[in-house]
This record gives C-alpha cells, sequence and structure tokens, in this order.
C-alpha cells in the first residue's frame, strides 16, 4: 500500500479508475477525505477481486469520473 492521499489527490492521480481504499478517514457524514490506495483498475469487478484477496478490515470504494448521465445509481 502507498502513501495516505486526500480524495482530490486521488482523482488527480487516477482519473476514471475504480479504487480500493483501505484505512479509509471518513468526515461525520462517513464521506471518504483520505485514505490509502491499496489497488486500482479501469475494471470494477478487480477492484472488488482485490478487496476479496486483501481482506482489509477497513476499507472504501470509489470512482473518480463521471456517472452517465443515463446510468441508474442504486444506493
Amino acid at each position: 500500500m502507498g502513501q495516505v492521499l486526500t480524495i482530490a489527490e486521488m482523482k488527480k492521480k487516477f482519473q476514471s479508475e475504480w479504487l480500493l481504499i483501505c484505512e479509509p478517514d471518513t468526515d461525520s457524514s462517513l464521506e471518504v477525505v483520505k485514505g490509502k490506495v491499496a489497488f486500482h483498475s479501469k475494471d470494477r469487478d478487480e477492484v472488488y477481486r482485490a478487496a476479496d484477496r486483501i481482506k482489509p478490515k477497513k476499507f472504501a470504494t470509489l470512482y473518480t469520473g463521471e456517472i452517465a448521465k443515463d446510468a441508474a445509481v442504486v444506493l
């Protein structure tokens, strides 16, 4: 795992990629503020497989690109 990066640094370094963020720091709304990028890929499923291999105790996933306007997002 690398150094701790802010969300802005992650978005700049890993444009339009899915990130596996280990040891994330969150704000009061549980939004990720910073953390260590353990894995990144253009393919979301690869990130989930990496999480299964690494088995981090605390992690978050983040997509750094734009979500298409016609895409459905389920939270």
